[in-house]
């Protein structure tokens, strides 16, 4: 009995381990952009806003050398950071592509049919693959296109977070 009850706790803590030890070797990496959505935005036609990413490129970008691969978004979100108290519900839908110089631009998240009051939302993420090289190389942009119901009654400024993941390279 003791030996069950020993070896089941071993077991426990090596499991719980190898958790932790994953969990360390995995990166993830942020990359925010704000949007400045003002009322002359008209409504029912797509706009595009596009962001260099800096913090990004700091950590690894144009470094093909970096010791990172399988590269993947992770996470995606819209925000609203001003105006105070403002939400999403002027919103149809939000596209986020991201490219670097020498790759084609890929969607890596969107939603479409926005119809909600909060002030924040997840986005969809897409599969599209690796994005080592995307990441890696210099120059990361992100473009976000987007498309309102409704035209906003004051300037609206939305923050757009992604989230990177990846795993050490041999």
């Amino acid at each position: 009995m003791k030996n069950i009850f020993s070896t089941a706790i071993i077991a426990s803590v090596a499991l719980v381990s190898c958790g932790t030890v994953q969990s360390l070797v995995q990166n993830t990496f942020p990359y925010t952009a704000n949007v400045l959505i003002s009322t002359g935005v008209p409504a029912n036609k797509e706009v595009s806003s596009t962001a260099t990413a800096s913090n990004v490129q700091t950590w690894f970008g144009g470094n093909n050398n970096a010791k990172i691969k399988d590269v993947r978004i992770s996470d995606a979100k819209v925000s609203v950071v001003s105006p105070s108290g403002g939400n999403l519900s002027d919103f149809k839908s939000v596209k986020v592509y991201v490219s670097s110089s020498g790759t084609g631009e890929r969607l890596v998240a969107s939603r479409s049919d926005i119809s909600t009051s909060s002030s924040s939302i997840n986005l969809d993420l897409n599969d599209t693959g690796y994005l080592d090289e995307v990441v890696k190389s210099t120059g990361l942009t992100v473009r976000t296109v987007y498309e309102l119901k409704n035209q906003t009654s004051s300037d609206m400024n939305i923050k757009i977070a992604l989230n990177f993941s990846s795993v050490p390279a041999n």
